[in-house]
């Protein structure tokens, strides 16, 4: 079984489906003859031609756009954004088309489309480059947000997102596109969407966490098992809908929840678990919930971008605060 990265997964799981089901399409900017800005799509117009592998123009209104468009008529487009501080052009058509086609023709259509885009700060990228907008994208009805952390989590689940019958956004963790290998089987099985992963048990503290955030959540319950906490971490490889279920049974052990997210504090995803938590899990919980996220400004370029992201060193510094209360 090979090593592969996390973007080589990507390119993986678009290759195994366009093989599969002749009706899967990519669109994007440099997605063909360039294979993407980092090479996500590398072989596949060489593979599936030019009919099927669709270079556009710079305009991500229209990339999505004609995603919808396809997906009405009966094809399943996966669209590519460059960047995520590219993709707000692109919200306009997914709330008022492709979120709402299902409702707006009473079932009668669907809107099978893919949406990918890479995010999040640590590649030294210019400041429109970085962002982490997953709570803009939960925040529309109809759409599904999936966000995987690991190769072997992004071919299953870009699986699950082709398959789908409605529009999934699919983030991509820049920070973790070649940070390091896992073993990968091109076998075809798509991966549970709308569910929790328990990546680590315990009984002392819940460590809530996705996308680029994962392995540096699960280096922090590393370092607490070394001090004899053990951390519950839980992976939201989907955001919405959010499997709160899972959580609330999490903290139901451990009576304290810790969150943790590369995105902007105010109205972050973090914000909706913590109003999850206190609307169902209130007397589950022995401390407040804390919340671990970057800061309420745009990501800072290169110098400035890991101050940005949460460190362990914070990471630890909530774990403590939720562990002082008794």
């Amino acid at each position: 079984m090979p090593q592969i990265t996390l973007v080589e997964a990507i390119n993986l799981a678009l290759a195994h489906e366009m093989s599969r089901d002749p009706a899967v399409v990519v669109l994007g900017q440099d997605v063909g003859v360039d294979g993407g800005v980092f090479r996500a799509t590398q072989g596949l117009r060489e593979r599936f031609g030019p009919e099927r592998v669709l270079d556009t123009p710079i305009a991500e209104a229209l990339i999505s756009g004609m995603a919808i468009g396809m997906a009405v008529e009966g094809l399943r487009p996966v669209a590519e954004i460059q960047f995520s501080g590219f993709a707000y052009t692109a919200i306009d058509q997914l709330v008022n088309h492709g979120g709402r086609l299902r409702h707006r023709t009473q079932g009668r259509l669907g809107c099978p489309m893919v949406l990918r885009t890479p995010c999040g700060a640590g590649i030294h990228a210019p400041e429109h480059h970085s962002e982490s907008p997953e709570s803009m994208f939960a925040h529309i009805p109809g759409i599904r947000v999936v966000y995987p952390s690991s190769p072997r989590r992004a071919y299953g689940l870009l699986l699950a997102a082709i398959r789908d019958p409605d529009p999934v956004v699919f983030l991509e963790p820049t920070r973790l596109y070649r940070l390091y290998k896992e073993a990968v089987e091109d076998d075809g099985q798509a991966a549970p969407l709308d569910t929790c992963l328990t990546l680590r048990e315990g009984t002392d503290v819940t460590l809530v966490t996705w996308g680029p955030m994962v392995p540096d959540t699960l280096g922090v319950a590393d370092d607490l098992a070394a001090q004899g906490v053990a951390a519950d971490v839980l992976e939201l490889a989907t955001l919405k809908p959010l499997d709160l279920d899972s959580i609330l049974s999490s903290v139901a052990r451990t009576g304290r929840c810790v969150i943790v997210t590369d995105a902007a504090r105010t109205c972050s995803f973090a914000s909706e678990i913590a109003a999850g938590m206190a609307d169902e899990g209130l007397l589950s919980l022995l401390a407040p919930v804390q919340r671990v996220t970057g800061y309420d400004v745009v990501p800072p370029l290169a110098r400035l971008e890991y101050d940005y992201i949460p460190s362990r060193q914070r990471i630890l510094a909530a774990v403590r605060k939720a562990l002082a209360f008794s």
